[in-house]
């Protein structure tokens, strides 16, 4: 049974009559086609719309294949709206139809329609639906489940785990369908099949004159190190020690930006606490879920600090906040977390195993003069707080049991 994923809904909801296209962006199998689908359910049950006035397109279902232009695209949906009441668009996957911009620009303009569109490329809105709509899209990004999510949706099917909850979802991540899947190996291949099918389908394909391979091994590279400190040059060094080719710092960044527009990764940049302003240097990368880490790894061995990192910097954006990577003069803080003008410092541990990493992980915040909150979350159990640094154990967090103050 599916969860209704109100986070979301809750924004798209008040736009279900905008004129503002309504473009939800994210990673393949991530949800998209399932809030698109809740969000038909809610047009014909609470806002009472007739079902001939809902016009669904799935651009990955195969009877829809012929639409692969604008032309055909636009005199398909113009034939199907037969009167001048509203109609409502629903367009899944739209990035499959070339040129797809024009269609939308032409509806928009000229027909009483709502449209909501989906696309697994964070580039969606740039280029020429940038030019053509400028000011007339409002972009969702989705991501896979939450930890809370995560608990819900296995609540609902009556999911029994053999292993801790949080230690699961921490190593297999919260893509929805790897849930159906019981055993390691199993939830493993259907992520690396994901992967796969990003990396042929919209990274590696005919037209991107990339070479596949080589995509391959930097890619698994840089997403299964995931959270740690990044070097374009540790990279290069990488691949040409394994490698009989050579490539430069050039090819990394311009993988980096394919790995991105897929949504796989979210590229970091850093912010100078001191002078409060932000850098151009980007410091980390994070995997867009904990799963990608496993499946682009060596081995099923990963850092559990690392996954750590990870999921908190992905709840973070999911809970609405601009992160970066804090800068001291003496070194860095993982996280400083922005909203409204206001802010506040975040360390991530595992565990406050014993004073040497109590006095590292809060004395992180030691050079800092800023008054803002500041934080320290990890999995023990006991409050740790100390000297105005507030201590979270970090499934409360994940939970929403705790909430962040800023200043």
């Amino acid at each position: 049974m599916e969860i209704i994923r109100e986070r979301y809904l809750s924004e798209i909801r008040r736009f279900y009559d905008s004129n503002l296209i309504k473009v939800l962006t994210g990673v393949r199998r991530c949800g998209k086609s399932i809030i698109l689908k809740q969000i038909e359910n809610e047009l014909l049950s609470k806002h009472h719309t007739n079902y001939e006035h809902i016009i669904t397109i799935n651009f990955e279902d195969i009877k829809f294949d012929k639409l692969n232009t604008y032309i055909k695209l636009n005199n398909f949906i113009l034939k199907k709206i037969k009167d001048n009441e509203r109609y409502y668009i629903l367009l899944d996957e739209i990035q499959h139809v070339r040129q797809f911009e024009k269609v939308l620009s032409s509806l928009k303009a000229t027909q009483n329609v709502s449209i909501f569109v989906t696309g697994s490329n964070s580039k969606l809105l740039s280029g020429r639906l940038a030019s053509l709509l400028v000011g007339r899209c409002k972009e969702f990004k989705i991501m896979p489940f939450t930890y809370s999510e995560y608990l819900e949706y296995l609540n609902k099917n009556n999911i029994k785990l053999k292993n801790n909850s949080l230690n699961d979802y921490l190593k297999y991540g919260g893509m929805p369908q790897r849930l159906d899947y019981k055993n390691e190996k199993d939830i493993v291949d259907y992520i690396k099949s994901i992967y796969d099918g990003i990396v042929n389908k919209d990274i590696c394909n005919s037209k991107s004159h990339i070479n596949k391979e080589t995509f391959n091994i930097i890619a698994k590279y840089i997403i299964s190190n995931a959270s740690k400190e990044f070097s374009a040059q540790s990279v290069v060094d990488y691949f040409n020690k394994y490698n009989n080719t050579n490539i430069d710092r050039k090819v990394v960044y311009r993988y980096l930006e394919k790995l991105e527009e897929a949504c796989l990764i979210s590229r970091v940049h850093r912010y100078d606490i001191s002078s409060k302003r932000n850098l151009k240097s980007i410091e980390k990368q994070f995997a867009i879920d904990g799963g990608f880490i496993l499946a682009c790894s060596e081995s099923n061995n990963v850092i559990l600090s690392h996954l750590l990192e990870n999921v908190i910097y992905n709840d973070l954006l999911f809970k609405g906040y601009d992160v970066k990577i804090g800068k001291t003069y003496k070194g860095e803080i993982d996280f400083v977390a922005m909203k409204d003008s206001k802010k506040c410092f975040i360390q991530v541990a595992y565990l406050l195993s014993d004073e040497s990493v109590i006095e590292r992980e809060f004395g992180a915040f030691n050079s800092i003069k800023d008054p803002s909150p500041k934080y320290v979350l990890s999995l023990d159990n006991f409050d740790m707080s100390r000297n105005g640094i507030t201590h979270i154990n970090i499934e409360e967090f994940l939970l929403g049991k705790k909430e962040l103050f800023l200043s």
